[in-house]
């Protein structure tokens, strides 16, 4: 693998872990399992068959949780503790046999990728939460769910592409997450 594809596949983990993690784990696992991922031999223990089952469930289960108002921002703010160090795991453990420091600062750039995705994703949900119809919510998952599977398949298949537009993706993040600052102060304001 490559530098570039080792630092696509770095920042494509940790991007997407902050969005669906365990969807994320289960498509790694399953594609490298079956050959179509190349993966380093740090991140090995994903193809194997019992962390490919465990990761579909969970993959099922927040598939299901995350289309219901209100319980996707409780799903949400218990997987802050989840997602964010798998992320920064990921990507650390991406970078395969690299020096040591390489990977600690890869694990701390996937970690803040993912803190980023994730806060964005939830700050988000708070905000479409706020409408009393559900197919806001139910619009807003799948398309979390369809950036998530063209993400990774823009990092195997064009990595210097997906990496511009992580850039992107995360100076938009960066911009919603001071807009939503500021409609949290007005709502708590309010309060």
């Amino acid at each position: 693998m490559s530098l570039i594809e080792s630092i696509a596949l770095a920042g494509g983990l940790a991007w997407a872990s902050g969005l669906r993690l365990y969807l994320v784990v289960f498509l790694a696992g399953a594609l490298s399992h079956f050959g179509y991922l190349q993966l380093p031999d740090s991140l090995a223990v994903l193809r194997h068959p019992l962390v490919i089952g465990v990761a579909g469930i969970m993959a099922t289960a927040e598939l299901v949780a995350d289309k219901v108002p209100a319980f996707d921002s409780l799903w949400d703010g218990f997987q802050t503790f989840i997602r964010i160090p798998a992320g920064a795991l990921l990507a650390a453990f991406a970078l395969g046999d690299a020096d040591p420091a390489w990977m600690v600062a890869a694990g701390l750039i996937g970690g803040t990728i993912t803190a980023g995705t994730h806060f964005a994703k939830a700050g988000s949900r708070l905000v479409i939460n706020t409408s009393p119809e559900p197919f806001s919510n139910w619009l807003a998952s799948f398309g979390e769910e369809g950036m998530v599977l063209g993400g990774l398949w823009a990092m195997l298949a064009a990595p210097w592409l997906f990496l511009g537009l992580l850039v992107l993706f995360l100076l938009l993040a960066g911009f919603l997450l001071v807009r939503l600052g500021a409609f949290l102060g007005r709502l708590f304001g309010r309060v």
